[in-house]
């Protein structure tokens, strides 16, 4: 079984900030992270080989350094990795990045299945994988916490969180899936697996390697336009309160009684 997992190198969000200025993040000094719920798509991909072989392959798309999200997913099972990175691709917005990683997916060829987190945590779009599938013309259903291969290796039974409870949908391969936390908890590298990855390569494309049209890609192939990203202002700033416990509790009792929180 061919298994393809779509990864995404994201900022660590804990410390993404916004230049005030130019309205863009701040990625200069940030560490990265392999996006969370690509995980749990990577988790999955590793698990279903386990159960019936076959290999699982990493897909990325980004700057030269989105290699070390790969070498983690090798260190974690994954058996290859591909970085799909040029210049070109700069500025992508999800249409123009899902027709980038279609075009890739195509230059790999046969696959059974694709699994990608739900959404990526620098963007929330939850764009790229449905974009992917249709690009593809294959199946998908997103938002899956539940997935059995039947022992016919060619059908998936899958569970689908709605808002109010779940769908049981049964789907033929190739399709794709969007993974939400519950589907399973991932895995720590192991240290073959982390000797396996440093000794790897990992294969660079540009664009002109998976016959990309230059007018569907980056900023040229995005209809998509950001005009402003900013920081909004808090709707109020909070007092502090310091002193001796007893001090505290009374300074904030007469603070609520000022603002009618608290009444006589």
């Amino acid at each position: 079984m061919k298994i393809i997992v779509l990864l995404k190198q994201v900022p660590d969000t804990n410390q993404v900030k916004i230049d005030p200025k130019t309205g863009t993040l701040i990625r200069q000094g940030v560490p990265s992270i392999i996006n969370p719920d690509d995980k749990f798509a990577l988790e999955e991909g590793i698990r279903v080989k386990e159960q019936f072989g076959g290999t699982v392959t990493i897909l990325s798309m980004g700057p030269p350094q989105a290699k070390d999200a790969i070498m983690e997913g090798l260190a974690m099972g994954a058996d290859e990795g591909v970085l799909l990175s040029d210049r070109m691709f700069a500025g992508a917005d999800t249409w123009a990045t899902s027709y980038s990683l279609a075009q890739a997916l195509k230059k790999i060829g046969d696959y059974d299945i694709i699994f990608a987190g739900r959404q990526a945590t620098d963007g929330d779009t939850a764009q790229i994988g449905p974009q992917t599938a249709e690009a593809l013309d294959i199946p998908q259903i997103t938002y899956v916490f539940d997935v059995k291969v039947k022992e016919d290796g060619r059908t998936m039974v899958v569970k689908k969180a709605m808002e109010d409870g779940y769908e049981v949908l049964e789907v033929p391969m190739p399709a794709l899936l969007t993974c939400i936390k519950d589907l399973n908890d991932p895995r720590y590298p192991s240290i073959s697996g982390i000797q396996r990855a440093v000794e790897s390569t990992i294969p660079v494309w540009s664009a002109a390697d998976v016959g990309a049209d230059p007018e569907k890609i980056g900023l040229k192939g995005s209809p998509t336009m950001v005009a402003k990203t900013f920081t909004p202002e808090p709707a109020c700033r909070g007092d502090c309160i310091s002193g001796p416990c007893d001090d505290m509790v009374t300074q904030l009792i007469n603070k609520l009684h000022e603002i009618n929180i608290l009444k006589e």
